[in-house]
């Protein structure tokens, strides 16, 4: 559900008219040192970036203690007024938590800390953050202000790292389409406000993943389409929509801004990913986990007419189409190569395989389903049906995009109108770290508008209370999925061996972020939802100090076991190794 409201400029010039860059770098408060981060991280290596304000030289000392008394390499990058500064790191060891300093022209430091991943075949345990979605004028983003202090071994940006085509404090315009405006859209997010630097703190507690959705560009743009098909874009040069100029200044500032390593496609045979920036990524961590991060919005084709919910016809042409039609959300190398790293895991004996995707890959039915991967049930399908056929067992799903946490086991058809057959699999989607207003809200005022939901209904579920609403909530998405013979939310009555611990499987009224957490001894998988009332900007500047103070609680918590579940001798080899590692 990204930007409901759908800004949709057509004709419109982006320029920034008489607002000068001069007013624009005004508007983004000077901060000696934002912070540094490390990301693309694996067993030997990393990267290290340091957004400081400061132009030139920047000096970055790695560290196996954080009083830097043990410095195993250093490196020098270059920052610009407006540009971090980036770079590789090599020679480094597996599983072991490294300290780094980056200091700037003018003498300025700060220091971060990342692990690298566990060496090939080591248990241990494994524990990541996710969310996506924050907005420039809701920071500092309280809602994931306990992250920096669950010692993650990595967190993912899930995509709406920026929203370019929303006006915020530090770019007051409709739509960013410079490189210093994308530039100042990303130091936004990433910098101090009323005290706190919230995602900056992430970034420096532990290394990120990072991928886009829409809004790193502009709302709902479909990568793999012709620039024609969308006025956004119209008279742009270039076959696809991710060869304009619009993408290339979006695409620029996410690699300038993210401490990951610049990857482009090649020898594909495919126009629309060749030489492509290739944000896919495979992250293995041990035995206990890999983490494959896909790009769903570069390379997608031209989404297809939204049904009219009135019209059963329209309705069936869209489900047929959709299924039927060979068409692409990842392209077709990025989906190969998805594939080929389950089946590799699986193979190798990989416990947990989640999968990181922008877009919910669950069924929530035709309404925005054009976006979605439901609008691209062929590939849908045929990812699902790999992992069933291949008995690819552990596959976790994440997505965010939609504003709010949905949890449902995955089905997949064969033929049109077919039964729904288990895929094994489930998909959590992951509510955002600020976007006004949450997934709840905004579902129920859509439902009022197109008369799905009676004024008396609408005010009854803004007076219930956060538990009643997401009951609320889930008959409202379950009335409107059943009836095309999809599961309910929720895992219970599936396949997957799940307990509800706290909450329920939806978290629609909060800001937040989603934990996952895989036990030392029993490999079992804890999904945890922090979250926080939501705040408008209004709220924020009103009162800043009792928007920042707000404290993450557990909204929804579940623990899924692992399949097969390890024998009890296996169970006490990994409580011996859990040991071991604790007492180093």
């Amino acid at each position: 559900m990204s930007n409901r409201t759908h800004h949709r400029f057509g004709a419109l010039n982006f320029g920034v008219g008489a607002l000068s860059l001069i007013t624009l770098a005004g508007l983004a408060s000077a901060q000696p040192f934002r912070n540094v981060a490390s990301g693309d991280t694996y067993q030997n290596t990393t990267t290290l970036l340091a957004n400081t304000d400061v132009a030139g030289n920047v000096f970055f000392e790695v560290s196996t203690d954080a009083g830097f008394s043990n410095i195993v390499t250093t490196a020098n990058a270059a920052a610009g007024a407006l540009v971090p500064a980036k770079t590789g790191i090599g020679g480094l060891s597996a599983g072991t938590r490294y300290y780094y300093r980056a200091t700037d022209a003018a003498g300025n430091s700060r220091v971060g800390q990342f692990k690298t991943a566990k060496p090939t075949g080591a248990f241990g345990g494994f524990r990541m953050g996710v969310s996506g979605d924050w907005r420039g004028e809701l920071a500092p983003y309280p809602a994931a202000r306990n992250a920096a202090g669950r010692d993650l071994d990595a967190w993912v940006s899930l995509g709406d790292t920026i929203y370019a085509d929303v006006a915020s404090p530090a770019v007051p315009v409709p739509q960013a389409t410079t490189m210093d405006e994308f530039r100042l859209k990303h130091r936004e997010v990433y910098s101090s406000r009323f005290g706190l630097n919230t995602l900056g703190d992430i970034r420096e507690s532990t290394s990120v993943i990072v991928t886009i959705d829409d809004h790193e560009v502009t709302n709902d743009f479909q990568g793999g389409a012709h620039p024609s098909t969308d006025p956004r874009f119209a008279g742009q040069a270039g076959n696809f929509i991710n060869e304009t100029q619009l993408y290339r200044n979006g695409l620029q500032a996410v690699h300038e801004y993210n401490p990951i390593e610049s990857r482009v496609y090649a020898g594909t045979g495919d126009a629309r990913l060749e030489n492509k920036p290739k944000l896919y990524r495979e992250n293995q961590y041990g035995k206990n986990a890999v983490v494959l991060t896909t790009d769903a919005r570069s390379f997608r084709d031209q989404g297809l007419p939204p049904a009219n919910l009135a019209d059963p016809a329209s309705v069936g042409n869209f489900l047929a189409t959709s299924l039927l039609a060979d068409r692409t959300m990842l392209g077709r190398q990025q989906t190969a190569d998805l594939k080929a790293d389950l089946l590799e895991a699986q193979n190798n004996g990989t416990v947990w395989k989640f999968v990181n995707v922008a877009e919910p890959i669950q069924n929530l039915g035709p309404l925005g389903a054009s976006d979605r991967f439901e609008g691209y049930a062929r590939e849908r399908n045929d990812i699902l049906r790999f992992i069933d056929q291949n008995n690819i067992q552990n596959v976790v799903f994440i997505a965010a995009d939609i504003h709010g946490t949905l949890v449902n086991n995955l089905n997949y058809q064969n033929s049109l109108g077919g039964p729904q057959i288990s895929s094994g699999a489930f998909e959590i989607t992951t509510g955002s770290v600020a976007y006004d207003a949450p997934f709840g809200p905004t579902v129920v005022d859509i439902a009022a508008a197109q008369g799905l939901l009676s004024p008396a209904d609408r005010d009854l579920y803004f007076s219930l209370p956060l538990p009643q609403r997401e009951g609320f909530i889930q008959n409202l998405i379950n009335a409107t999925i059943q009836p095309f013979g999809y599961d309910s939310l929720g895992l219970q009555g599936s396949d997957i061996p799940a307990t509800l611990l706290q909450g329920q499987y939806t978290a629609t009224s909060t800001f937040g972020w989603t934990e996952f957490d895989v036990d030392p001894t029993t490999l079992a998988l804890t999904v945890t939802t922090w979250g926080i009332l939501p705040y408008t900007e209004a709220e924020l500047l009103a009162n800043p100090g009792l928007i920042t103070g707000r404290d993450p609680f557990i909204v929804s918590q579940f623990r899924v076991d692992a399949v097969p579940a390890p024998s009890a001798l296996a169970l006490m080899g990994l409580a011996g190794l859990a040991g071991m590692r604790r007492r180093r």
